[in-house]
């Protein structure tokens, strides 16, 4: 078996879907991370040079050989990394094809069989803790039991050049995560994210605060350049400290994970460096006992790929999922065998909180083209050979 082409296509919220074909007829699915040019760099003829004719099989060796290829163009973070991840997808979609058996077999075999997911909610336009408290029980109620919601600046921060914050907006923060805690059932887990916003001095007086409301986490409380900082975050706050999402490959993790700068660790493995290495990222992390919690901002496609990985690695803790509100995030992917479909009755791989894993060979799902050609920006060799 040899590849033939690799496709990409940009289709709405800049998502970047990756198809590779073979001359066995089997077709392998994957998801990059969104990110400029990202598409285009999935089609790059310098990438593809190294997959064209080769035993798509060879995933290991193949991810290795792309790295290598596109080693004068930063391959080890940013937009490169982002679409050699989302190839990387594609191939363990093939090879678990190719042999009758899911991913997460490939990868080792599975701890679990259903994979939890957090919600990533918004509170909506109005910047009341009554309005993040309604949003979270309305979430709540659809079977989640995790939750995370953002302490981004304030619209009258956006426009200052500092970062620092006030009393008063040190204590909007506090009344709004004590609303969503108080709002919500003692046992659904509750994530606060501050998304890189804040300098240690000012993000710290937050923690101290909040460290009484038993939170699952405080996700990226400063900027993720400085692992020291981070470190010293972590070191003086009770709350688990989670980070990781742009963070590149193994590499890129070691110093967080051997100075134990974060209590959690969320690869994005759609830009990270894929399944293979996502797994490796997990294991490094569990040297130090550190929890798996992926960051995702993917659709169905790279849902369900990151899902295996949960599977197969025993640290693993929940998976992000981010578009509970769209109507169109199922549509994307349609069940690959009827009979062991990942997907639920009503076509949408998140069910009571959950992924569902079963026995379908590779991914166990293919893609929905009508869907795609309908929310299509720019087709690269996706729909269209």
């Amino acid at each position: 078996m040899r590849i033939t082409q690799v496709g990409s296509a940009l289709v709405e919220s800049s998502w970047v879907l990756i198809r590779v074909r073979t001359d066995a007829g089997i077709t392998g699915l994957g998801e990059a991370y969104h990110g400029a040019g990202v598409h285009q760099i999935a089609v790059d003829d310098r990438l593809t040079r190294a997959l064209i004719g080769r035993d798509p099989r060879d995933v290991n060796r193949l991810f290795r050989d792309m790295m290598g290829a596109m080693s004068a163009s930063g391959y080890y973070q940013g937009a490169v990394m982002s679409a050699i991840s989302g190839i990387e997808m594609a191939l363990w979609d093939i090879a678990g094809q190719a042999c009758g058996q899911p991913i997460w077999r490939l990868l080792g075999g599975r701890y679990r069989d259903t994979v939890r997911v957090y919600a990533d909610c918004h509170a909506g336009d109005v910047e009341t803790p009554e309005s993040y408290a309604a949003k979270a029980r309305e979430v709540e109620a659809c079977g989640f039991s995790a939750l995370k919601f953002d302490i981004d600046p304030l619209p009258q921060m956006r426009d200052r050049h500092s970062k620092a914050l006030s009393t008063a907006e040190i204590d909007h923060y506090v009344a709004v995560v004590t609303a969503l805690r108080e709002g919500i059932d003692p046992a659904t887990e509750l994530a606060i994210d501050a998304h890189w916003n804040y300098p240690p001095v000012d993000i710290l007086k937050v923690a101290h605060r909040l460290e009484g409301l038993d939170l699952l986490w405080l996700e990226d409380p400063i900027p993720p350049e400085n692992v020291a900082a981070m470190r010293e975050v972590k070191r003086r706050t009770r709350l688990p400290i989670c980070t990781g999402e742009n963070f590149y490959t193994r590499h890129g993790f070691r110093e967080l994970v051997e100075t134990q700068a974060a209590d959690i660790i969320c690869p994005d493995l759609a830009k990270a460096g894929g399944l293979a290495e996502g797994k490796r990222i997990a294991e490094l992390g569990e040297l130090y006992y550190l929890p798996l919690a992926p960051h995702n901002v993917c659709t169905p496609v790279g849902t369900c790929a990151m899902a295996h990985v949960c599977a197969a690695v025993p640290n693993f803790l929940v998976l992000e999922y981010h578009f509970h509100h769209d109507p169109n995030w199922p549509g994307y992917v349609r069940a690959a065998d009827p009979g062991a479909s990942p997907l639920g009755p009503d076509g949408h791989l998140i069910q009571d909180g959950q992924v569902r894993l079963t026995e379908a060979p590779g991914l166990g799902l293919v893609a929905d083209d009508a869907h795609v050609q309908a929310r299509l920006r720019e087709d690269l060799g996706f729909l269209s050979r």
